[in-house]
């Protein structure tokens, strides 16, 4: 009953209490993320280890550490990757109950990010990731946010109807395979975790912890990305 009663508390806080929770996961890599548990579960389109994809992402490290200059304020927990992985065999559910990868975005921009609605930092920055899809999703950037809340679909859906969400696809994973592929690849530590994934479906930057994805650092962050895939 007191966890519910600190989620519903953090749930209420404004983008003040969201750029602090920011600026923590800059100093501190990952300290507000909400830890989960691993299961076994088999995102098995996502066995991706050293594989000819791979191989191509891991030659990108130049190009990706340019967005780190990019990456300030309260997105500056967003660090590039020394190696960049493939990370387009991901699997999960799209918006109609199918099957689908990271790979059906190939050609795009993309920031994915994984949440759930027990994690309170992820309801807080929801409504953001909504906002920086309308304004900046296009043919050539979109925000993959992923629900990993086990059972059925109720819940999650029942929170972005009430919070507004309008412009994000609704994609999930029920058997939270997506989380812990990260979690193997060192990538994700706890919730919410954002990945830059480029064109080709390789992840050229990562960060642990939530963040104004609405605001100006944001968008910035954003354009740098974008340009990387011109």
């Amino acid at each position: 009953m007191a966890a519910d009663s600190e989620n519903d508390k953090a749930g209420k806080s404004g983008s003040g209490r969201l750029i602090l929770l920011a600026g923590l996961a800059g100093l501190i890599a990952g300290a507000v993320a909400v830890y989960v548990m691993e299961r076994p579960s088999g995102n098995v389109a996502a066995s991706i280890e050293a594989t000819a994809d791979g191989g191509q992402c891991a030659m990108k490290a130049d190009v990706a550490k340019s967005l780190d200059a990019a990456a300030t304020g309260s997105v500056a927990a967003m660090r590039a990757s020394d190696t960049p992985q493939s990370v387009k065999d991901l699997a999960f559910t799209g918006p109609d109950g199918g099957k689908m990868t990271l790979a059906d975005f190939a050609g795009k921009t993309l920031l994915v990010n994984l949440w759930a609605t027990w994690c309170a930092p992820c309801r807080e920055e929801m409504p953001a990731l909504d906002q920086l899809q309308a304004s900046q999703g296009g043919d050539d950037f979109q925000v993959v946010a992923i629900n990993i809340d086990t059972g059925d679909d109720t819940k999650p859906k029942a929170f972005l109807s009430e919070i507004g969400v309008h412009s994000l696809g609704f994609y999930r994973d029920a058997t939270m395979g997506v989380f812990n592929e990260l979690k193997r690849k060192n990538l994700a530590f706890g919730l919410p975790v954002t990945m830059i994934v480029d064109k080709d479906g390789c992840q050229i930057a990562a960060m642990n912890g939530p963040a104004d994805w609405a605001g100006d650092d944001a968008k910035k962050l954003v354009d740098a990305a974008r340009a990387m895939n011109q």
